[in-house]
């Protein structure tokens, strides 16, 4: 009998439980993820949204509304999906815009939800225009409709499905078409996060990782995470490993900064990439402005990478800014990396 926890229909889809398990308690898997929201650090204004709407459908026996979340990646939009599954007492069917090549990869999924159940589609502006369509009514009238035969002979029959909430994700929003994104009821931003919420969630993971740490390394570690919760695990594991082999076991401030310091992870949490990007736009480009398929191909480097991972933290502290004619280094990033301000050419 297969696995009723995750259950695998291609490589690219899956159904998971809303209940949590005993293999979810792996530190690797699903247990660093808050199971209700009440669990939930930060994102307060959608945090209460979700909980009014949830509460409101519960009331009514309907399913929640079609949910939107949109921000850069590492946020918490995955983890929101599994919390709304949990809190409406459904099955989670997780795939990706990409994974939906074509419209019957959408309707085997479709047909297989039951009541209550949640559909998550990560990126989902990347879903293929023929695929999206098959969304609208599924969306609208939870149906789907076939066609069969052709020409003369064609005949449409409609197929009902069981009332379902589907959850979406995306890095653009802007890239998402209207009529998909008019079918959304619940439209939320999940913005980067505080120092204080980063520090809550970097002290609840070391405790179900069973590590030690104090609160100077806490906040250490939340300084240098980018504003980012699953930036924040995955330094506390590499920090917890530099502890356990050349330190006491406990993770200090101190700690903190030797093992960051071998991730390339400096005091305002730039990794590598993220110096390559703004020492090209400096030192090729005289600070800017210029064009990210420029700064792209200087770096070889994926023009999405950049704009989707690479950028969004940037932005938000000040050290790039994007202008009509392309990107510009700031000031704040020449002082960041030791640069003359006066040696850039606007």
């Amino acid at each position: 009998m297969s696995d009723p926890i995750l259950t695998h229909r291609s490589t690219d889809m899956a159904i998971v439980s809303g209940a949590l398990q005993p293999t979810d308690r792996d530190p690797d898997l699903l247990s660093l993820r808050p199971e209700r929201l009440d669990d939930y650090v930060g994102q307060a204004e959608v945090v209460e949204t979700l909980k009014i709407a949830i509460e409101a459908a519960q009331l009514r026996s309907e399913p929640l509304e079609h949910v939107l979340f949109h921000g850069p990646p590492g946020l918490g939009k995955t983890t929101l999906a599994h919390i709304i599954a949990n809190e409406m007492g459904g099955t989670l069917t997780v795939t990706s815009g990409p994974a939906l090549e074509k419209g019957g990869d959408l309707i085997g999924i479709l047909t297989h939800l039951g009541e209550a159940d949640v559909l998550f589609v990560d990126e989902i502006h990347r879903t293929p225009k023929t695929v999206e369509e098959f969304l609208y009514p599924a969306m609208e009238d939870f149906a789907v409709d076939f066609v069969f035969d052709k020409g003369i002979h064609a005949r449409s029959h409609r197929y009902r499905l069981k009332r379902f909430t589907l959850v979406g994700a995306t890095t653009r929003v802007g890239l998402l078409s209207a009529p998909l994104r008019d079918r959304f009821g619940i439209f939320r931003n999940l913005d980067f996060y505080g120092i204080d919420d980063l520090v809550h969630i970097t002290m609840r993971s070391a405790a179900l990782l069973d590590v030690r740490i104090d609160k100077p390394g806490a906040e250490e570690l939340a300084k240098r995470s980018r504003g980012t919760p699953r930036i924040v695990n995955r330094l506390l594991k590499r920090v917890r490993d530099y502890t356990q082999v050349r330190a006491d076991g406990t993770i200090t401030q101190e700690t903190v900064e030797a093992a960051l310091a071998l991730e390339g992870v400096d005091a305002q949490g730039l990794t590598q990439l993220d110096r390559r990007y703004l020492k090209t736009i400096i030192d090729f480009y005289g600070g800017g402005p210029v064009g990210i398929e420029a700064i792209s191909a200087t770096l070889q480097e994926e023009s999405d990478t950049l704009v989707d991972v690479v950028e969004p933290y940037l932005l938000k502290i000040g050290m790039v800014i994007r202008t009509s004619s392309g990107r510009r280094v700031s000031d704040i990033a020449c002082r960041h990396l030791g640069v003359p301000v006066q040696q850039k050419l606007f």
